[in-house]
């Protein structure tokens, strides 16, 4: 079986079609990001989920079996976006959107203070008008943790000019 890339790094595609030939590969993997609790607060505002678990460290240190707040499950998947700019780039892109999600788990907590990056694979590649429609893998791991934060199948579109 072949080693996984430790090291931060990304894969330039020439033309939105070419990427098809990396259907099945990893195509990049992310620098780490720290969650802060600031970050962790900054979303319960945002979402309106401000659940003990996530901004009261205090009773986080008492009462939760992870001794600390942990980042919303939200919160982690919504850097998908980040590490797929630190991934890869397709030159004759003009734009993208995200077009929705397939799956997507959180197989473990993200601490408070924990570092995260995101190990991206192209899974599908399907040919549209004027562009591509293409489902990624997104891996979330955590530094130190043998499983990940998060496991999610991310689907873009992408147009070229």
């Amino acid at each position: 079986m072949e080693e996984l890339r430790q090291e931060p790094y990304f894969t330039e595609v020439e033309r939105l079609v070419d990427l098809e030939s990396f259907v099945g590969k990893e195509v990049g993997l992310s620098p780490w990001y720290t969650i802060t609790q600031e970050m962790i607060d900054q979303f319960a505002q945002t979402t309106q989920d401000e659940q003990w678990i996530h901004v009261d460290v205090e009773k986080s240190k008492q009462f939760s079996p992870y001794g600390t707040t942990v980042a919303h499950g939200f919160l982690v998947l919504s850097y998908a976006s980040r590490f797929t700019y630190d991934c890869y780039r397709l030159n004759d892109v003009v734009f993208g959107v995200n077009y929705g999600l397939n799956k997507v788990r959180f197989p473990n907590a993200t601490v408070s203070g924990a570092k995260i990056r995101g190990r991206i694979s192209l899974l599908e590649y399907k040919a549209i008008t004027k562009g591509a429609r293409y489902v990624l893998k997104v891996v979330v791991e955590i530094e130190g943790q043998e499983k990940p934060a998060c496991v999610a199948e991310f689907v873009a579109q992408a147009y070229h000019a």
